[in-house]
């Protein structure tokens, strides 16, 4: 109650208070900022809110034609120029910024607008992998999977397609396209390029997951982490991740990391946690997205995988 009264004094009086601002600096509200505020997530997520927040009419705009961009993933490396260089000239207009007394102003700006733009596009193009189903008939879905295997697995051969021996690496049955129905091939894809780009990781894991007392189902819980990784994504949790972590156009890459952090911290809290069984998963797993969400709230956080391999 006390959040939303204070939430509504500050919208009331808002416009007030950048007047006295202003009037008093002599710069805008973008300008404080981003002369004011630490490069990365602090600034960008300030930016963004007053961009937001903005009632001046020519931002509105520019925001909703910069969601419009994104959101229809036009925003590439031939026309990303463009269009911070339209974004850019916008605000310098409305805000009556003069580029020669604040030469800085503008890579600043420009750079947060594409980190706040560029994570709008990254979450639509997760959630149409997301979309995208597991197709038995697509050889490159195929091709994927047969690479998880050869990856997990290198020294034994798969005896077919469908087999027991996908249970090996954590899948619930005969064959794993039944698994993927949540996630789709975006489950498939964090899977393989945790596998892939941390190789040593993956297997550690791997053998976490076949301990005689602590095992876990490994690809499973994977796929669960890809649910949590999206979750996050969604609600903005993670850009405080994001915006510290990539300093050009976030791709899905940074997703993929971001994933592989989860994944390898999860199985370290798991075998520290000593379950009993697997009916303890949902605790555990609820205790380790609080505790992520709680780094998150830190607008200096940024995950790194690091890898300490140790002996089970």
């Amino acid at each position: 109650m006390y959040h939303y009264l204070w939430s509504l004094l500050f919208w009331y009086f808002r416009p007030l208070i950048k007047w006295f601002l202003h009037r008093t600096t002599q710069m805008c509200e973008l300008q404080r900022i981003c002369y004011g505020e630490p490069a990365g997530a602090r600034r960008i997520l300030a930016v963004e809110e007053s961009l937001r927040n903005s009632r001046n009419p020519d931002i509105k705009t520019l925001v909703l034609y910069l969601d419009g961009v994104s959101d229809r993933r036009e925003i590439t490396t031939k026309s990303e120029r463009g269009i911070l260089e339209e974004a850019i000239r916008t605000v310098l207009v409305a805000k009556k910024i003069n580029p020669v007394a604040h030469p800085d102003f503008a890579k600043s700006f420009g750079k947060c607008v594409e980190l706040i733009w560029g994570y709008r596009q990254l979450c639509i193009h997760v959630e149409e992998l997301r979309r995208t189903a597991y197709d038995a008939d697509n050889a490159e879905h195929e091709l994927m999977l047969l690479k998880l295997w050869n990856l997990l697995m290198p020294h034994e051969p798969l005896e077919g397609r469908v087999t027991k021996q996908w249970q090996d690496i954590g899948f619930q049955g005969d064959d794993p396209k039944t698994d993927f129905r949540g996630m789709g091939i975006l489950g498939l894809e964090n899977l393989v390029y945790f596998a892939q780009e941390f190789p040593n990781a993956a297997k550690h894991v791997l053998l976490h997951s076949i301990h005689p007392r602590y095992g876990y189902a490994f690809a499973i819980v994977g796929i669960n982490l890809t649910s949590m990784a999206l979750r996050l994504l969604r609600d903005g949790s993670a850009k405080t991740h994001v915006y510290n972590a990539v300093k050009t156009l976030p791709t899905v890459r940074v997703f993929h990391q971001f994933y592989c952090y989860l994944m390898y911290e999860f199985d370290r809290l798991w075998i520290e946690s000593k379950p009993s069984n697997m009916m303890e998963f949902s605790t555990i797993q609820e205790k380790f997205e609080n505790s992520i969400r709680i780094l998150l709230n830190n607008p200096k956080t940024v995950f790194r995988v690091n890898i300490s391999v140790d002996n089970v």
